[in-house]
């Protein structure tokens, strides 16, 4: 695999991560719940003013930093579907004497459908996003993905 490509999804996988892992986990205390749109915005709006300043991002590039994870919040979306509670459906799998493995696999096939629907837009705006950045930046996110850490984690 080529080393640009490799990097690419290396970076796709770790933004989607990071903003996956935030907009997943809920506010703590009220895992059941969900997070409703405006904290979905909320929180992409802080991580957008975190990520443009460390990067020292200009205008155009916050644009594209801002469509990205609009894009990765799409994508998360139509990966988790109509169901307001994910575990519900794993339960319904399991509700049963036998393991469904019928519904199983057509839950895993909906939400592979989703990934590969949105997988196309996802890695363009991750491309955009990156191709916009100077050698600087991307010498910046390059260390930060070799560090393994967050953007607003101990390194």
């Amino acid at each position: 695999m080529k080393p640009w490509i490799k990097k690419t999804l290396i970076g796709l996988t770790s933004v989607t991560v990071v903003l996956g892992g935030l907009s997943a986990c809920g506010s703590r205390g009220h895992h059941g719940e969900g997070w409703s749109a405006e904290r979905v915005s909320e929180v992409r709006g802080k991580v957008v003013e975190k990520i443009s300043g460390k990067l020292e991002l200009d205008v155009a590039q916050k644009q594209k930093l801002g469509t990205l994870a609009d894009q990765i919040i799409a994508s998360r979306t139509a990966f988790r579907g109509e169901s307001a509670d994910p575990r519900t459906e794993l339960k319904t799998l399991i509700a049963g004497e036998k393991f469904d493995r019928t519904a199983a696999q057509t839950l895993l096939d909906q939400k592979t459908q989703a990934i590969q629907g949105n997988a196309p837009q996802t890695i363009n705006a991750l491309a955009d996003f990156f191709d916009s950045l100077n050698p600087e930046q991307q010498k910046q996110v390059r260390e930060k993905l070799e560090r393994r850490h967050g953007w607003w984690g101990r390194g």
